[in-house]
Protein backbone atom coordinates (compact mmCIF):
# COMPACT_ATOMS: atom_id res chain seq x y z
CA UNK A 1 0.00 0.00 0.00
CA UNK A 2 2.78 2.12 0.96
CA UNK A 3 4.46 2.08 -2.69
CA UNK A 4 0.59 2.78 -4.27
CA UNK A 5 0.58 6.07 -2.42
CA UNK A 6 4.25 6.74 -2.96
CA UNK A 7 3.43 6.90 -6.86
CA UNK A 8 0.50 8.68 -6.61
CA UNK A 9 2.07 11.49 -4.51
CA UNK A 10 5.01 11.72 -6.97
CA UNK A 11 2.80 12.16 -9.95
CA UNK A 12 1.05 14.85 -7.87
CA UNK A 13 4.62 16.40 -7.19
CA UNK A 14 5.86 16.17 -10.70
CA UNK A 15 2.63 17.89 -12.24
CA UNK A 16 3.16 20.50 -9.90
CA UNK A 17 6.53 20.81 -10.12
CA UNK A 18 6.64 20.83 -14.07
CA UNK A 19 4.09 23.30 -13.92
CA UNK A 20 6.57 25.58 -12.06
CA UNK A 21 9.81 27.53 -13.22
CA UNK A 22 12.71 25.95 -11.46
CA UNK A 23 13.10 22.84 -12.88
CA UNK A 24 14.63 23.98 -16.43
CA UNK A 25 18.30 23.45 -17.17
CA UNK A 26 20.63 25.95 -15.40
CA UNK A 27 23.27 26.51 -17.86
CA UNK A 28 22.82 24.35 -20.30
CA UNK A 29 19.95 24.90 -23.65
CA UNK A 30 18.44 22.46 -26.20
CA UNK A 31 20.55 24.12 -28.53
CA UNK A 32 17.90 25.63 -31.11
CA UNK A 33 19.50 28.87 -30.59
CA UNK A 34 22.11 27.32 -32.81
CA UNK A 35 20.17 26.58 -35.52
CA UNK A 36 19.24 29.41 -37.74
CA UNK A 37 16.82 28.33 -40.83
CA UNK A 38 18.02 30.33 -44.05
CA UNK A 39 15.74 32.99 -45.40
CA UNK A 40 13.91 32.04 -49.19
CA UNK A 41 12.96 35.42 -50.15
CA UNK A 42 11.25 33.46 -53.47
CA UNK A 43 9.34 30.55 -52.23
CA UNK A 44 7.71 29.92 -55.61
CA UNK A 45 4.40 29.23 -54.16
CA UNK A 46 0.76 29.72 -52.28
CA UNK A 47 1.03 30.20 -48.38
CA UNK A 48 -2.01 27.87 -48.84
CA UNK A 49 0.13 25.33 -50.84
CA UNK A 50 2.71 24.78 -47.86
CA UNK A 51 1.50 20.56 -47.18
CA UNK A 52 2.16 20.64 -43.03
CA UNK A 53 1.14 16.42 -43.15
CA UNK A 54 3.31 14.30 -41.81
CA UNK A 55 3.11 10.50 -42.09
CA UNK A 56 3.97 8.95 -38.66
CA UNK A 57 3.34 5.18 -37.63
CA UNK A 58 0.26 4.58 -40.13
CA UNK A 59 -1.24 7.98 -39.22
CA UNK A 60 -1.48 11.31 -41.06
CA UNK A 61 -0.78 14.21 -39.10
CA UNK A 62 -1.83 17.40 -39.65
CA UNK A 63 1.65 19.11 -39.07
CA UNK A 64 4.60 17.50 -37.49
CA UNK A 65 3.74 18.17 -33.49
CA UNK A 66 3.33 15.90 -30.94
CA UNK A 67 1.95 16.52 -27.46
CA UNK A 68 4.82 14.84 -25.51
CA UNK A 69 4.26 12.72 -22.58
CA UNK A 70 3.43 14.34 -19.25
CA UNK A 71 1.15 12.64 -16.90
CA UNK A 72 -1.30 9.72 -15.08
CA UNK A 73 -2.43 8.09 -12.56
CA UNK A 74 -4.57 11.35 -10.22
CA UNK A 75 -7.64 12.69 -10.39
CA UNK A 76 -5.71 16.20 -12.40
CA UNK A 77 -4.13 14.01 -14.50
CA UNK A 78 -6.79 12.26 -16.17
CA UNK A 79 -8.39 15.62 -16.63
CA UNK A 80 -5.19 16.95 -18.44
CA UNK A 81 -5.17 13.61 -20.55
CA UNK A 82 -8.26 14.03 -21.80
CA UNK A 83 -8.32 17.75 -22.62
CA UNK A 84 -5.08 17.44 -24.09
CA UNK A 85 -5.86 14.50 -26.40
CA UNK A 86 -9.02 16.15 -27.16
CA UNK A 87 -7.28 18.85 -28.53
CA UNK A 88 -5.00 16.76 -30.63
CA UNK A 89 -7.27 15.02 -32.06
CA UNK A 90 -9.17 17.99 -33.51
CA UNK A 91 -6.01 19.49 -34.57
CA UNK A 92 -4.59 16.28 -36.26
CA UNK A 93 -1.98 15.60 -33.54
CA UNK A 94 -0.05 12.86 -31.73
CA UNK A 95 -0.05 12.63 -27.83
CA UNK A 96 2.08 10.46 -25.59
CA UNK A 97 0.41 9.58 -22.11
CA UNK A 98 2.62 9.59 -19.07
CA UNK A 99 4.46 6.33 -17.70
CA UNK A 100 1.51 3.81 -17.11
CA UNK A 101 3.30 2.12 -14.32
CA UNK A 102 1.16 3.43 -12.08
CA UNK A 103 -1.82 2.33 -13.99
CA UNK A 104 -0.23 -1.61 -13.78
CA UNK A 105 0.31 -0.98 -10.23
CA UNK A 106 -3.03 0.50 -9.28
CA UNK A 107 -5.56 -0.80 -11.46
CA UNK A 108 -8.23 1.25 -10.54
CA UNK A 109 -6.30 4.70 -11.71
CA UNK A 110 -6.55 3.25 -15.37
CA UNK A 111 -9.27 5.05 -16.07
CA UNK A 112 -6.85 8.11 -15.64
CA UNK A 113 -5.13 7.14 -18.91
CA UNK A 114 -8.34 6.43 -21.14
CA UNK A 115 -8.72 9.56 -23.01
CA UNK A 116 -10.08 7.16 -26.57
CA UNK A 117 -13.98 8.97 -25.98
CA UNK A 118 -12.39 11.94 -26.56
CA UNK A 119 -9.99 11.35 -28.74
CA UNK A 120 -10.62 8.37 -31.51
CA UNK A 121 -8.86 9.43 -34.53
CA UNK A 122 -5.91 10.13 -32.27
CA UNK A 123 -2.23 8.67 -32.76
CA UNK A 124 -1.68 7.94 -29.42
CA UNK A 125 2.19 6.56 -27.82
CA UNK A 126 1.65 4.24 -24.51
CA UNK A 127 4.43 4.65 -21.89
CA UNK A 128 6.40 2.30 -20.07
CA UNK A 129 9.80 2.86 -18.13
CA UNK A 130 12.23 0.43 -19.24
CA UNK A 131 12.78 -1.57 -16.17
CA UNK A 132 9.05 -1.96 -15.19
CA UNK A 133 8.80 -3.02 -18.62
CA UNK A 134 11.62 -5.67 -18.03
CA UNK A 135 9.77 -6.92 -15.56
CA UNK A 136 6.15 -7.84 -17.09
CA UNK A 137 5.65 -10.31 -20.14
CA UNK A 138 4.75 -9.16 -22.86
CA UNK A 139 0.61 -10.49 -22.82
CA UNK A 140 0.74 -7.55 -19.46
CA UNK A 141 2.49 -5.21 -21.58
CA UNK A 142 0.41 -5.36 -24.78
CA UNK A 143 -3.15 -5.44 -22.08
CA UNK A 144 -1.91 -1.95 -21.04
CA UNK A 145 -1.73 -0.52 -24.31
CA UNK A 146 -4.89 -2.53 -25.67
CA UNK A 147 -6.64 -0.92 -22.67
CA UNK A 148 -5.68 2.61 -23.37
CA UNK A 149 -6.11 2.32 -27.29
CA UNK A 150 -2.54 3.29 -27.94
CA UNK A 151 -1.21 3.02 -31.13
CA UNK A 152 2.32 2.52 -29.78
CA UNK A 153 4.57 1.92 -27.12
CA UNK A 154 7.49 4.55 -25.73
CA UNK A 155 10.17 2.52 -23.73
CA UNK A 156 11.25 5.21 -21.68
CA UNK A 157 14.82 5.33 -20.38
CA UNK A 158 15.80 7.40 -17.44
CA UNK A 159 18.98 6.22 -15.46
CA UNK A 160 19.74 9.80 -14.59
CA UNK A 161 16.32 10.34 -13.10
CA UNK A 162 16.30 7.23 -11.43
CA UNK A 163 19.52 7.51 -9.44
CA UNK A 164 18.77 10.63 -7.62
CA UNK A 165 14.94 9.62 -7.19
CA UNK A 166 14.49 8.24 -3.41
CA UNK A 167 13.55 4.56 -3.97
CA UNK A 168 14.90 5.05 -7.44
CA UNK A 169 16.12 1.97 -9.63
CA UNK A 170 19.54 0.94 -9.97
CA UNK A 171 19.73 -2.30 -12.27
CA UNK A 172 19.24 -0.86 -15.98
CA UNK A 173 20.42 -4.19 -17.70
CA UNK A 174 18.14 -6.22 -19.89
CA UNK A 175 17.54 -3.27 -22.10
CA UNK A 176 18.45 -4.59 -25.57
CA UNK A 177 16.93 -7.58 -25.00
CA UNK A 178 13.60 -5.90 -23.68
CA UNK A 179 13.25 -4.32 -27.25
CA UNK A 180 13.56 -7.53 -29.54
CA UNK A 181 11.43 -9.10 -27.14
CA UNK A 182 8.93 -6.60 -27.77
CA UNK A 183 9.67 -5.62 -31.56
CA UNK A 184 9.02 -9.46 -32.26
CA UNK A 185 5.60 -10.01 -29.77
CA UNK A 186 4.01 -6.78 -29.12
CA UNK A 187 2.24 -6.04 -32.44
CA UNK A 188 2.21 -2.51 -32.09
CA UNK A 189 4.85 -0.46 -32.78
CA UNK A 190 7.72 0.32 -29.96
CA UNK A 191 9.57 3.66 -29.43
CA UNK A 192 12.65 4.37 -27.55
CA UNK A 193 12.67 7.53 -25.39
CA UNK A 194 14.30 9.50 -23.56
CA UNK A 195 13.51 11.72 -20.21
CA UNK A 196 15.10 14.66 -20.82
CA UNK A 197 18.79 13.80 -21.33
CA UNK A 198 19.16 12.76 -24.93
CA UNK A 199 19.99 9.76 -27.27
CA UNK A 200 23.58 9.19 -28.62
CA UNK A 201 24.50 8.29 -32.19
CA UNK A 202 26.45 4.99 -30.17
CA UNK A 203 23.44 4.05 -28.21
CA UNK A 204 20.60 4.17 -31.18
CA UNK A 205 22.33 1.99 -33.17
CA UNK A 206 22.34 -0.47 -30.40
CA UNK A 207 18.79 0.09 -29.89
CA UNK A 208 18.32 0.01 -33.85
CA UNK A 209 19.92 -3.33 -33.82
CA UNK A 210 17.02 -4.97 -31.91
CA UNK A 211 14.50 -3.58 -35.19
CA UNK A 212 13.08 -0.41 -33.13
CA UNK A 213 13.03 2.42 -36.25
CA UNK A 214 11.43 5.36 -34.10
CA UNK A 215 13.21 6.96 -31.43
CA UNK A 216 11.93 9.82 -29.38
CA UNK A 217 15.51 11.84 -28.20
CA UNK A 218 13.95 13.70 -25.00
CA UNK A 219 17.34 16.07 -24.97
CA UNK A 220 18.18 18.40 -21.92
CA UNK A 221 17.48 22.32 -22.34
CA UNK A 222 14.25 21.66 -21.01
CA UNK A 223 12.71 20.41 -18.15
CA UNK A 224 15.25 18.31 -16.25
CA UNK A 225 13.99 15.50 -14.63
CA UNK A 226 16.71 15.36 -12.18
CA UNK A 227 15.91 19.00 -10.78
CA UNK A 228 12.88 17.50 -10.32
CA UNK A 229 13.64 14.80 -8.11
CA UNK A 230 16.28 17.23 -6.75
CA UNK A 231 13.68 19.39 -5.35
CA UNK A 232 11.44 15.80 -3.93
CA UNK A 233 14.62 14.31 -2.75
CA UNK A 234 14.90 14.49 1.34
CA UNK A 235 18.42 12.67 1.75
CA UNK A 236 20.84 14.97 1.61
CA UNK A 237 23.47 12.66 -0.53
CA UNK A 238 20.78 12.14 -3.11
CA UNK A 239 20.03 15.79 -2.96
CA UNK A 240 23.78 16.64 -3.74
CA UNK A 241 23.92 14.25 -6.38
CA UNK A 242 21.04 15.76 -8.10
CA UNK A 243 22.37 18.94 -7.77
CA UNK A 244 25.50 18.41 -9.31
CA UNK A 245 23.67 16.31 -12.14
CA UNK A 246 21.12 19.15 -12.76
CA UNK A 247 22.51 20.18 -15.98
CA UNK A 248 23.36 16.34 -17.40
CA UNK A 249 22.63 15.63 -20.68
CA UNK A 250 22.53 15.69 -24.49
CA UNK A 251 20.59 18.69 -26.03
CA UNK A 252 17.80 18.00 -28.00
CA UNK A 253 18.84 19.47 -31.04
CA UNK A 254 23.00 17.94 -31.04
CA UNK A 255 20.22 14.60 -29.65
CA UNK A 256 18.72 14.96 -33.43
CA UNK A 257 21.88 15.88 -35.50
CA UNK A 258 23.86 12.53 -33.66
CA UNK A 259 20.71 10.02 -35.07
CA UNK A 260 20.73 11.90 -38.94
CA UNK A 261 22.04 9.04 -41.50
CA UNK A 262 21.20 5.88 -39.23
CA UNK A 263 17.77 5.02 -41.28
CA UNK A 264 15.59 5.57 -38.16
CA UNK A 265 12.29 8.39 -37.43
CA UNK A 266 13.25 10.70 -34.64
CA UNK A 267 11.03 12.54 -32.43
CA UNK A 268 12.62 15.79 -30.67
CA UNK A 269 11.49 16.75 -27.66
CA UNK A 270 13.00 18.46 -24.58
CA UNK A 271 12.78 21.80 -24.26
CA UNK A 272 10.65 22.50 -27.23
CA UNK A 273 8.70 25.88 -26.72
CA UNK A 274 7.03 27.08 -29.85
CA UNK A 275 6.78 26.60 -33.40
CA UNK A 276 10.37 27.68 -34.15
CA UNK A 277 11.87 24.79 -31.99
CA UNK A 278 9.79 22.68 -33.90
CA UNK A 279 10.47 23.84 -37.66
CA UNK A 280 14.12 24.02 -36.55
CA UNK A 281 13.91 20.31 -35.25
CA UNK A 282 12.26 19.05 -37.95
CA UNK A 283 15.02 20.90 -40.51
CA UNK A 284 17.63 18.84 -38.36
CA UNK A 285 15.94 15.71 -39.29
CA UNK A 286 13.43 14.91 -36.82
CA UNK A 287 10.33 13.75 -37.92
CA UNK A 288 8.13 15.76 -35.90
CA UNK A 289 8.68 18.18 -33.24
CA UNK A 290 7.03 17.43 -29.41
CA UNK A 291 6.35 19.89 -26.89
CA UNK A 292 5.44 19.15 -22.63
CA UNK A 293 5.54 21.99 -20.60
CA UNK A 294 4.24 24.85 -22.54
CA UNK A 295 1.36 22.96 -23.45
CA UNK A 296 0.65 22.03 -19.56
CA UNK A 297 1.29 25.98 -18.78
CA UNK A 298 -1.22 27.11 -21.64
CA UNK A 299 -3.89 24.45 -20.08
CA UNK A 300 -3.39 25.20 -16.65
CA UNK A 301 -3.93 28.94 -17.63
CA UNK A 302 -6.96 28.79 -19.85
CA UNK A 303 -7.92 24.87 -19.71
CA UNK A 304 -9.28 23.13 -23.32
CA UNK A 305 -9.35 26.48 -25.18
CA UNK A 306 -5.77 27.67 -24.13
CA UNK A 307 -4.37 24.74 -24.97
CA UNK A 308 -6.00 24.45 -28.68
CA UNK A 309 -5.41 28.59 -28.80
CA UNK A 310 -1.18 27.78 -28.14
CA UNK A 311 -0.93 24.40 -30.26
CA UNK A 312 -3.22 26.09 -32.94
CA UNK A 313 -0.14 29.14 -33.03
CA UNK A 314 2.60 26.06 -33.43
CA UNK A 315 0.92 24.97 -36.10
CA UNK A 316 0.50 27.91 -37.61
CA UNK A 317 4.30 29.34 -37.01
CA UNK A 318 5.51 25.78 -38.43
CA UNK A 319 3.66 26.35 -41.58
CA UNK A 320 4.87 30.54 -42.03
CA UNK A 321 8.64 28.84 -41.79
CA UNK A 322 7.90 26.21 -43.95
CA UNK A 323 6.98 29.02 -46.59
CA UNK A 324 9.62 31.30 -45.78
CA UNK A 325 12.24 28.60 -46.26
CA UNK A 326 10.53 27.06 -49.63
CA UNK A 327 9.68 24.40 -47.85
CA UNK A 328 6.23 23.02 -49.71
CA UNK A 329 6.27 19.50 -47.97
CA UNK A 330 7.62 18.10 -44.47
CA UNK A 331 10.15 16.24 -46.35
CA UNK A 332 11.52 19.39 -48.00
CA UNK A 333 11.87 21.42 -44.38
CA UNK A 334 13.88 18.01 -43.44
CA UNK A 335 16.12 19.18 -46.45
CA UNK A 336 16.17 23.16 -45.84
CA UNK A 337 19.50 25.08 -45.75
CA UNK A 338 21.11 25.45 -41.97
CA UNK A 339 23.63 27.35 -40.23
CA UNK A 340 25.10 25.87 -37.30
CA UNK A 341 26.64 27.32 -34.61
CA UNK A 342 29.81 25.98 -33.17
CA UNK A 343 28.34 24.34 -30.14
CA UNK A 344 25.92 22.16 -31.99
CA UNK A 345 27.77 21.68 -35.35
CA UNK A 346 30.58 19.77 -33.24
CA UNK A 347 27.96 17.21 -32.60
CA UNK A 348 27.25 16.41 -36.22
CA UNK A 349 28.52 12.62 -36.61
Amino acid sequence: MADRLDISQRKKDHLALCAGDNVGFREKTALFEQCELVHCALPEMHADEVDSRVELLGKTLAAPVVISAMTGGTDEAAKINKDLAQVADELGLAMGLGSQRAMFERPETAWTFEVRDRAPNLLLFGNLGLVQARKMSTDEIRKLCADVGADALCIHLNPAMEIVQPGGDRDFGGGLELFRRLVDELGIPVIAKETGCGISRGVAQMIRSTGVEHFDVSGSGGTSWVAVEAHRAQDEEQKRLAQELWDWGIPTAASVLQLRGLGVKAIATGGLRNGTHVAKAVALGAIAGGLAAPVLKAHRAGGVDGAREFLSGVITTVRSLMLLTGSRTVAELQRAQLMLGPDLARWQP
